[in-house]
């Protein structure tokens, strides 16, 4: 028995390392180009793709690898952006897919309660908020809630949900957190618990779970969407713990940058631009190996207080996988090839390197094949 297991366990080496070195191979086919555009999330406008132009070139020409759909065109202040209607949100979803020869992310922000993309009004479930679930602090009903969510969001084509929010409940004032009833919780178990059954539903109907907004949000008493949010005398070391216990557990995720400014973990930039926070914290001292997606890289916090290249170089040098440009602070049909230009440049100049963009790709891809998202 001894002998059969010993050979058991020698094929299934041999497999694994063939299956490796199959899977890097195929990587190394990819051209750089293929994987910067990888690396880029972009919103659109239009219900459907005869509305728009741009977004048609951004995946067939510049290969990006997700797009993100809302419903709401904050630009023009209008409700007609990308959602109408779940048949008509069903449509777009395989039509944006059948664009691609690489399965794309299509995300979409669905927390429930006051942050939902997906309304009522719109023939779409309700979904109560994280504040009311964290109160209720039953179970069962969180995971009544999550389970819901999750099969509407396969139902509908979408593979990311940029939820749950593990921010704590620090600062109830927060206009962006705790007045909007995003955050389980002040207390960091009871938000840890029911972000762990969001995540396990996601997983069920292959989707992937982003927990936002790292390294914690709750404690700021402005909104970054308007301005830099200096949490430098509020945030607490307590505000990392959902990260390091979800960590823990089975229930694999992905994880969003928070535009917060903190003197003490970085004295120059804003969490989603600071290596210091995304590598050192994030990726060394808890060990996520996970996909990092930046919050929206057009919000003012970034915008009004960087240049678009030295927001895309810092944010690269961090450890950020996914630049999400979500068109929806300001619309600019011509990110992406700009987005591409620059990472190229960046690249050409010694700034960053190939295997940096391969690193990557590689997680990104990782997550895709995990979720059963048809990635190469």
């Amino acid at each position: 028995m001894r002998h059969i297991s010993t050979y058991i366990l020698f094929i299934s080496l041999v497999l694994f390392s063939h299956n490796s070195i199959a899977q890097s191979n195929a990587s190394q086919s990819i051209s750089i180009d293929e994987k910067i555009g990888q690396m880029i999330m972009v919103g659109f406008h239009g219900f459907q793709l005869s509305d728009t132009s741009h977004v048609i070139r951004d995946i067939t020409e510049y290969h990006t690898g997700g797009v993100i759909l809302f419903d709401y065109h904050m630009p023009e202040r209008s409700p007609n952006r990308n959602i109408d209607s779940p048949v008509q949100v069903t449509q777009l979803i395989s039509e944006l897919q059948g664009l691609s020869d690489k399965t794309l992310f299509v995300a979409v922000d669905q927390e429930g309660g006051r942050v939902a993309r997906l309304k009522t009004d719109r023939g779409f479930p309700n979904h109560v908020s994280a504040q009311y679930l964290g109160e209720i602090n039953h179970m069962d009903t969180t995971r009544y809630y999550a389970a819901k969510m999750a099969e509407e969001l396969q139902m509908l084509g979408f593979n990311v949900n940029f939820a749950p929010v593990v921010d704590l409940n620090t600062n109830p004032q927060n206009p962006v957190i705790g007045r909007l009833e995003r955050s389980f919780s002040y207390d960091s178990a009871i938000v840890t618990d029911h972000a762990s059954i969001f995540l396990e539903e996601f997983n069920k109907n292959r989707i992937l779970g982003v927990l936002k907004h790292f390294p914690g949000h709750g404690s700021a008493w402005n909104d970054s969407h308007l301005g830099m949010a200096d949490v430098t005398d509020t945030w607490d070391q307590v505000e990392l713990e959902p990260y390091k216990l979800l960590s823990q557990k089975d229930a694999p995720f992905a994880i969003m940058t928070a535009h917060v400014f903190n003197e003490h973990l970085d004295s120059d930039d804003p969490a989603t631009l600071s290596r210091a926070v995304q590598h050192n914290l994030l990726r060394e001292e808890i060990g996520f190996n996970g996909v990092l997606f930046s919050d929206d890289m057009q919000m003012e916090a970034i915008r009004s207080f960087y240049g678009l290249d030295t927001a895309v170089e810092k944010a690269l040098l961090a450890g950020v996988d996914v630049l999400v440009f979500a068109n929806n602070s300001v619309y600019d049909r011509e990110i992406v090839p700009k987005l591409v230009q620059i990472i190229q440049g960046l690249i050409s100049d010694g700034i960053i390197t190939e295997e940096r963009i391969h690193e990557s790709y590689e997680r990104i891809q990782r997550a895709k094949a995990r979720f059963n998202i048809n990635g190469n």
